[in-house]
């Protein structure tokens, strides 16, 4: 976290928006600078892969964002949301010249120092991919820091894929595999139908010496992490990043708790079996 973040928590500070893509019929990608004079110049370690921000839209509220972009890059805040309440909506729909709040960053991180030198398995479900973005992108610019690298990814159906042309360089790195699923397919899909754990037998990895970072609905968490079990990972080696609804970032308001832990503040990545019992609990 920055220090400006830490001095003022609460605080939303100005950014631009300098860049919007679209990435889906309802996601954006969204890239932020900040307005001159209004925070500390970033350090290239402004983020850890896996963190998040609380993004304000001027008038109508914030809401809890994954930071998506590469955090080498120490001069912009780089977000994918996904248009879905009034809040999202608004920020989605800010043009490049906008003006929004940040907070942050906020929360854990995704163990890279403790994967480097075993196999990598980076597991993401629909928008999951964009937490887990960071983390690839570390990841494959420091290959030859860590075993095989494997990149799983489910989508609803063509049209929700994400970040499509990054997916395909990724697979063309060496010694990275890339392998795609969809729950829904079209006449032109001739890859994998099904779930996100189905694609775990078709990746080389030791698992006894590997790293498992999942992002995703909590239905796929929980049966992929049964999966990476079942193929002998240690469950102290798989880590799960928890979609909470989370209001203050601090862990004072309370709407994220999970048991005894605050998703913003212990999370949003913990270790799965700090969580499993509670996952496997429907309404927890």
């Amino acid at each position: 976290m920055s220090a400006a973040a830490i001095a003022e928590p609460m605080l939303p500070r100005p950014f631009r928006v300098v860049a919007s893509r679209r990435e889906t019929g309802d996601t954006v990608t969204l890239e932020l600078v900040p307005l001159a004079g209004s925070v500390p110049d970033f350090a290239p370690d402004q983020f850890k892969p896996g963190q998040f921000n609380m993004v304000y839209a001027f008038g109508v509220g914030e809401v809890p964002v994954s930071l998506s972009g590469d955090p080498a890059d120490g001069g912009r805040m780089v977000h994918t949301v996904r248009a879905v309440g009034a809040v999202s909506r608004a920020i989605a729909a800010a043009a490049p010249g906008s003006v929004l709040g940040v907070r942050g960053p906020f929360g854990s991180a995704w163990p890279m120092a403790e994967a480097e030198g075993r196999d990598l398995l980076l597991v993401a479900g629909g928008l999951g991919l964009a937490p887990l973005r960071p983390a690839i992108r570390q990841a494959l610019a420091r290959g030859e820091r860590f075993g095989r690298i494997a990149i799983l990814y489910g989508s609803r159906g063509p049209a929700e894929i994400l970040y499509r042309e990054e997916l395909a360089a990724w697979g063309q790195r060496p010694g990275a595999t890339v392998a795609l699923t969809l729950d829904h397919a079209d006449a032109a899909w001739e890859g994998h139908v099904g779930v996100v754990p189905d694609l775990i037998p078709g990746v080389s990895f030791d698992p006894r010496n590997s790293v498992a970072m999942l992002c995703g609905p909590e239905v796929m968490l929980r049966f992929t992490a049964r999966a990476l079990l079942g193929a002998g990972v240690p469950a102290e080696r798989i880590y799960v990043s928890m979609e909470r609804n989370m209001k203050c970032a601090v862990g004072l308001c309370g709407h994220c708790q999970f048991g005894g832990d605050f998703i913003c503040r212990d999370g949003a990545v913990l270790r799965y079996d700090r969580v499993a019992a509670r996952l496997a609990v429907r309404e927890v």
